[in-house]
């Protein structure tokens, strides 16, 4: 979380850490715990995009996602999950730990996550969510796309 915190303290930025008891391990979880709708969860995947490692935020509303429909409209020929050790190479974290922000990778944003006021993700420890503004996502990011509203 400590890469998490530098990065938002450093933008002077609003943003707040929730603590609770067990991971969320899932959109349904996270708006069921926080009380939010399930589009206000923005899981962080780690892809190959043509090969090159890419984070994908996205709103949980999407549900189960095409990649090759994704790869498609973002300009790629080819999008995969990574593997957990891609992942870990790529980021420093564990799958399931990617922060919304720290991670070090180019995103591509899901628009629909602007349609809130605050969003909720990861934070790198699974015993803590990060809430902030989909603004500031776009100003911690480097942005390289963003996924068009459903």
């Amino acid at each position: 979380m400590d890469r998490v915190k530098k990065v938002l303290e450093e933008l002077g930025v609003a943003y707040e850490l929730i603590e609770h008891d067990r991971p969320v391990r899932s959109a349904k979880e996270g708006a069921a715990l926080f009380g939010i709708e399930i589009g206000q969860t923005a899981p962080v995947l780690i892809v190959k995009a043509d090969a090159k490692p890419l984070a994908l935020i996205l709103s949980g509303k999407r549900g189960r996602l095409d990649f090759a429909a994704v790869a498609s409209r973002c300009g790629y020929q080819h999008m995969s999950m990574a593997d957990a050790r891609e992942v870990r190479e790529w980021t420093g974290y564990e799958t399931g730990r990617v922060p919304l922000v720290g991670h070090g990778l180019p995103v591509i944003l899901d628009e629909e996550l602007t349609e809130y006021r605050e969003v909720y993700g990861g934070s790198g420890d699974l015993n803590w969510t990060l809430k902030l503004s989909p603004q500031v996502l776009l100003q911690a990011n480097q942005i390289q796309g963003k996924l068009p509203k459903m």
